[in-house]
């Protein structure tokens, strides 16, 4: 993978904290993240901006993840392109965060996707701008492996639901969403982790 485009996009990096105040800020303005402005964005925008700021209260770090990242013997940055109305992002980023500040081992940082064509064009799902797509660098930023833009589990049931009805609708959307409120982000804290400790 060309790492001109890490660093260039490590250039326009924002904490989790810039990212969840940038989202309000444009709310604030009848505005999302993105180049493309529509009524759907906004409306996503809200009602992620809810959603993240319920996990980010009620989210927890299981004890098993926790013992992992304190065995942990080399520093990592979790380089995450998302959008502010991406569905999958309002469940996932919380949950990353949570997973960093477990450990002074990690560092996350966040890039808009369309303000980074270029490094989103080289991490495609199936041909698709997916996201969010995590990107595990180690020290010299170099990428040691790829992840998303969903949990294993949520991930077969998209291709499932695929499979048999041809589209996404709102109905697997609710699905989806009650996945996720269920699973309360271990599926994600475990696969990151392993995939920490497999590099």
């Amino acid at each position: 993978m060309n790492n001109s485009h890490i660093k260039n996009s490590l250039n326009h990096t924002i904490s989790y904290s810039n990212y969840r105040n940038l989202i309000k800020n444009l709310i604030s303005e009848g505005k999302s993240t993105g180049t493309e402005q529509s009524e759907d964005h906004l409306t996503f925008s809200i009602l992620n901006d809810k959603r993240m700021d319920r996990l980010d209260k009620t989210l927890e770090v299981s004890a098993e993840t926790q013992n992992s990242l304190d065995n942990l013997n080399k520093g990592f940055t979790f380089l995450v392109i998302a959008e502010g109305w991406c569905g999958d992002a309002a469940q996932i980023l919380p949950i990353i965060n949570k997973v960093a500040e477990a450990s002074h081992n990690i560092a996350f940082k966040i890039v808009l996707r369309d303000e980074n064509e270029d490094l989103m064009n080289q991490y495609l799902t199936n041909g698709s701008k997916s996201i969010p797509k995590v990107l595990i660098l180690d020290n010299e930023n170099n990428v040691l492996d790829s992840w998303g833009p969903r949990p294993a589990v949520a991930s077969q049931m998209v291709v499932d639901y695929k499979a048999q009805n041809g589209s996404l609708d709102e109905e697997f959307k609710k699905n989806l969403q009650i996945w996720y409120n269920k699973d309360k982000g271990h599926n994600t804290q475990n696969e990151l982790v392993g995939l920490l400790h497999a590099n």
